[in-house]
């Protein structure tokens, strides 16, 4: 806490990419909000907003430099290379964790209710060490969305993830948290799967999810599919087991079609049967290809935690 008033000061860091047309409206209604949260007595002063830059394409960097010029609460960093949204938070997080009590990540788009970061600081200052903001509902979302996403969290609880319901990446964590999650070092990230594993004292603020206020997505299906095959990878060993079962039920089918066919055979019965073998051989073929994909997805994550690389680097950095 701020050791003159007791008063926490908050880092609110924004992952970016490509987020020109959406940081200078993210940036102004966070900073507002600070202020707002001083006025009642909630942050220090001199708490801030950390924006990071993953590899943009765009203006992002340089509008995040000309914030910083005109107002010194909003700092910035820029990755070397676009390493993607975890990596990127990531960074932002490990930047922050001495330089404030507590962080709020949020994304640049605001779908998230900036709002809630209120309800989170209040629960933070209530001892809480880890707010998650869940949402209230998703009635926003299309029927597709809504039912892939519902799977999804369904799919991870029975994979033994223990990762909290219709929550992302839009939490509160205590500069506790922040030093303790610095401790894990594996290259594959899935927060979601990470953070509850530390263990803290935890809360849930709900809040309505609303459209970007501006520019587009920059999570298409693609990446939505590709996240949720990294976060059910990166901590279950489950689908593998899953290949050893099906071997062994496969197994068992053999012995009851080779009795069959010894007994067919007997009583000489036999009917070549070209549909049935095709059926079988494009059947068991298709298990075997996707029991090889299992594989390789672990075998590519080891490949890729073996090698040790840095999950990021940092080119440019603005804290004064």
């Amino acid at each position: 806490m701020n050791n003159e008033s007791n008063v926490p000061r908050i880092a609110i860091v924004i992952p970016c990419y490509n987020e020109e047309a959406a940081l200078p409206i993210t940036a102004k209604a966070l900073l507002g909000l600070i202020d707002e949260m001083h006025a009642d007595g909630l942050v220090a002063p001199d708490s801030f907003i950390m924006c990071c830059d993953d590899g943009s394409r765009d203006r992002t960097w340089q509008i995040i430099e000309s914030l910083h010029a005109a107002d010194k609460r909003v700092k910035g960093l820029a990755l070397a290379h676009n390493r993607g949204h975890q990596n990127v938070l990531l960074a932002g997080l490990h930047t922050v964790a001495d330089m404030c009590d507590a962080a709020v990540s949020i994304d640049a788009d605001l779908q998230d209710d900036p709002r809630a970061i209120i309800d989170m600081v209040r629960a933070f200052r209530q001892g809480k060490e880890i707010v998650y903001g869940v949402r209230s509902s998703r009635a926003t979302d299309t029927w597709f969305k809504r039912t892939t996403a519902h799977g999804f969290y369904s799919f991870q609880r029975a994979m033994g993830l223990d990762t909290v319901y219709d929550h992302a990446d839009y939490r509160l964590m205590s500069a506790r948290a922040l030093r303790l999650l610095a401790q894990y070092g594996e290259k594959n990230l899935f927060l979601r799967g990470i953070i509850p594993q530390i263990g803290l004292e935890t809360a849930v603020v709900k809040y309505a999810r609303a459209e970007r206020v501006a520019g587009e997505s920059k999570y298409p299906l693609k990446k939505m599919l590709s996240f949720s095959i990294d976060g059910i990878t990166s901590f279950s060993a489950k689908p593998m087991r899953w290949i050893f079962v099906t071997g062994l039920l496969l197994l068992l089918i053999d012995i009851v079609v080779a009795i069959w066919v010894l007994v067919a055979r007997w009583h000489h019965t036999t009917i070549s049967g070209w549909s049935s073998l095709m059926l079988s051989v494009w059947f068991l073929g298709s298990l075997i290809l996707m029991a090889i994909g299992i594989v390789g997805e672990y075998i590519g994550k080891i490949f890729i935690e073996v090698k040790d690389r840095p999950r990021y680097a940092i080119r440019d950095l603005l804290v004064d």
